[in-house]
């Protein structure tokens, strides 16, 4: 059976995307929009918080598939920040994150706080935050 994210996760993702409205370029160049989308992102474009909500659904989606695809037995808690951790940083970093086994999860989360070789403050919280959602029963 497939999960999808708890409302814990949703906030957690919502907390530290942000909403935009207009497209800006993240801290390595990438053009956003919305909560986090980069799919198609052009400079100049805007958008509705309708169409902010659809792409935000559209990209937990495949962040869920991700996790999912890896078929394993999670906790509610686990599997959100786990979507989080996706959404944030795709699937292949997910793969890599998991590669260690599911315990050495908490203590591997951490380590993903780097955007163009450089370690970004806000990406330290936000594996801070999604390793205790991780740890929450």
């Amino acid at each position: 059976m497939s999960q999808t994210i708890n409302d814990a996760g949703l906030k957690l993702i919502e907390s530290f995307e942000g909403l935009r409205l207009n497209a800006y370029q993240d801290s390595v160049g990438v053009w956003t929009i919305g909560y986090g989308h980069t799919k198609g992102v052009a400079k100049g474009q805007t958008i509705t918080q309708a169409q902010a909500e659809a792409f935000l659904q559209q990209d937990l989606s495949v962040a869920e598939g991700d996790v999912n695809g890896h078929g394993l037995t999670l906790t509610d808690n686990q599997f959100a920040a786990l979507v989080s951790f996706a959404f944030n940083l795709g699937g292949g970093n997910l793969t890599k994150l998991l590669s260690h086994g599911l315990a050495a999860v908490p203590d591997r989360i951490p380590l993903f706080d780097h955007a163009g070789g450089k370690q970004v403050l806000g990406l330290t919280r936000r594996r801070a935050a999604e390793r205790t959602l991780y740890l929450t029963p």
